[in-house]
């Protein structure tokens, strides 16, 4: 390790409290890259503090159209500095093809970040030569045991259209009413109409349970403890939680969409169509009445889990930044 350890700005257009994707991701990176470099974490990327902007070797900036402020001015004012870009769902499934000011992200970045690999063909094409695929990760947990005769589920997202908690809610209309399966929701009320529909749902059937935020900790050991994780979004750059959930031994029932299909691989059998909450219905009455289906969900999600390990993730990082500052 260097005696005198660059630094390394990381920039977010969300604080703390957002406890969001983009937020965890630079906190996590924050976490890995600490033991070679002096990282700072920026909370809202929109307004940079000029002091930390100039004294840092390297930019990674999160969101292309969010952060295309700091990005502009990175350039404009330290136009030696490398600027890597970090693509999110928004930016490859809604900003890209129309907003310019993503664009001009993608432009001056020196490299880019995607955080699966279904991602690369939803980059500009004159751009994917400087993209990186680099998978998040998550600290493994030991398998826990799940319980015979029933299907205990975990959703894990805030209320808000992209994460599509509609289709959970509309699950149990396609299930019999004494099938064994229940739902532990967790996540913000962002959308307050979602948040009343969910209150709906809990008081008409006690199969299913919306808890609101947890703590990371809990959240985690609401996973472990799962038969299985649903994932049902619309958009998706790469969801941390499916990382959690493979690494702590419950495979995953995801809307099949590029920010899924990247993460658990294009065979895999667990998709569902977006906002096609029958079809997910009877996946989950598969995994409850065919113990080869979920063992077969299993084995593959255990098979991507080498991908998601924490050192795998710095390694990528650091490869990275290296390629860019040489003595960095």
């Amino acid at each position: 390790m260097p005696q005198h350890r660059k630094i390394i700005e990381i920039a977010t257009p969300y604080q703390a409290d957002a406890n969001n994707g983009n937020w965890r991701t630079a906190h996590r990176w924050q976490s890995l890259l600490s033991r070679d470099y002096q990282v700072i974490v920026q909370g809202d990327s929109r307004m940079p503090k000029p002091d930390t902007s100039a004294t840092s070797e390297l930019l990674i900036a999160l969101h292309a159209r969010r952060s295309a402020g700091i990005i502009q001015q990175s350039r404009l004012t330290h136009p030696d500095k490398p600027i890597i870009v970090v693509l999110t769902g928004t930016d490859l499934y809604k900003d890209l093809p129309h907003d310019a000011e993503a664009q001009e992200s993608l432009r001056i970045a020196d490299a880019l970040i995607v955080l699966q690999e279904d991602a690369i063909q939803h980059v500009p094409m004159p751009y994917r030569k400087k993209t990186h695929v680099v998978f998040q990760s998550a600290k493994p947990l030991v398998a826990a045991a799940k319980p015979a005769g029933k299907l205990n589920c975990v959703v894990v997202g805030h209320l808000r259209a992209e994460k599509d908690p509609s289709t959970i809610l509309h699950i149990f209309n396609h299930l019999p009413v004494d099938a064994p399966i229940h739902i532990l929701h967790i996540g913000s009320p962002l959308n307050t109409s979602l948040a009343e529909a969910s209150k709906a749902k809990m008081a008409e059937d006690a199969r299913y349970h919306w808890v609101g935020q947890l703590s990371h900790g809990l959240t985690r050991a609401a996973i472990k403890r799962s038969h299985v994780l649903l994932h049902p979004s619309i958009m998706e750059g790469g969801a941390n939680v499916i990382v959690e959930a493979i690494v702590s031994g419950t495979p995953v029932l995801a809307s099949e969409m590029s920010g899924n299909i990247g993460m658990l691989g294009k065979n895999y059998a667990g998709y569902f169509p977006v906002g096609d909450a029958k079809a997910l219905a009877a996946l989950l009455q598969k995994s409850l009445t065919d113990a080869n289906f979920l063992l077969r969900l299993n084995i593959a999600c255990q098979a991507r889990a080498k991908l998601f390990l924490p050192s795998i993730e710095r390694d990528a990082l650091k490869n990275i930044i290296s390629s860019l500052v040489r003595d960095i």
